[in-house]
């Protein structure tokens, strides 16, 4: 993925980026000689749209940090993600995730992250908050009681995630959960828009917390020099703070602002 020949093969184009279909072939990796490929997502860095909030151009560097940030704790909730040359320049190119297939208008489960009627909030769901429709019927958004989704949750707060949609929440064939587009991450201010609001207020994991405390004790030898080139060095202090404060005080945040969820929510 990281030097293998990148071909197109698709596009997603509901997104608000230019997002690519690839796949990327090791030629002769195979005992045969054949190649070997590996499906992945690209993201030129010129099909990103400029943000008021954020420097042009840097969506991609934030990909790859919020990844390099995930690997450094040890959680795996980003897809491998490197910044790299393609067909359209430079850009991010990050592992696929093969998800299961819905049958149906709503599919036969309840997504991690979902909308359902109301009174219709399956055991083990959280209700985040509740809203109308299209055709104004009553709706509540709610996402699962899973410790996978927690972690995430806790990761979007070091990364300081503008944009956790449930779109960007998906549960692979291998059953783990992975979390994608991190372009809108990572900036000095706190700009923490998520659908995970669940835990708003609980401790923050045991567990969750041996890691950030390890990734903190660690920052200046193993994190940092990861992260550099990526985001500037103001983001770097920024994450570190974040992580600190986490440590003083392990609980999940509260909403602060007057919009703690990305519109649209999927």
């Amino acid at each position: 993925m990281a030097t293998g020949e990148l071909t197109v093969v698709g596009r997603v184009v509901s997104a608000s980026n230019a997002t690519l279909v690839c796949d990327a072939a090791a030629p002769n990796s195979a005992v045969d000689g054949s190649a070997h490929t590996v499906r992945c997502v690209y993201k030129p860095v010129r099909g990103e749209v400029p943000l008021w909030d954020f420097p042009n151009g840097t969506l991609a560097g934030r990909e790859v940090a919020s990844y390099e940030i995930s690997d450094a704790l040890g959680w795996g909730v980003v897809p491998t993600t490197v910044l790299r040359d393609g067909p359209f320049g430079p850009g991010m190119v990050q592992r696929w995730i093969d998800t299961p297939e819905r049958h149906g208008e709503h599919g036969d489960r309840v997504d991690l992250v979902d909308i359902c009627p109301p009174d219709l909030v399956p055991p083990g769901w959280i209700p985040v908050l509740q809203a109308y429709d299209g055709d104004g019927a009553e709706v509540a958004l709610v996402h699962g009681d899973d410790p996978r989704l927690q972690r995430m949750a806790v990761l979007d707060i070091l990364i300081n995630n503008a944009d956790r949609k449930g779109g960007h929440v998906l549960e692979g064939l291998d059953g783990y959960v992975y979390g994608i587009d991190h372009g809108i991450c990572l900036h000095s201010d706190n700009k923490l828009r998520t659908v995970l609001w669940g835990w708003a207020g609980t401790a923050v994991n045991d567990a969750l917390m041996t890691d950030i405390v390890a990734f903190v004790d660690s920052f200046a030898s193993d994190v940092e020099p990861r992260l550099r080139g990526h985001i500037t060095e103001q983001e770097i202090e920024a994450l570190l703070g974040r992580a600190c404060g986490l440590v003083a005080r392990p609980v999940m945040p509260e909403p602060s602002s007057s919009r703690p969820i990305p519109w649209p929510a999927f």
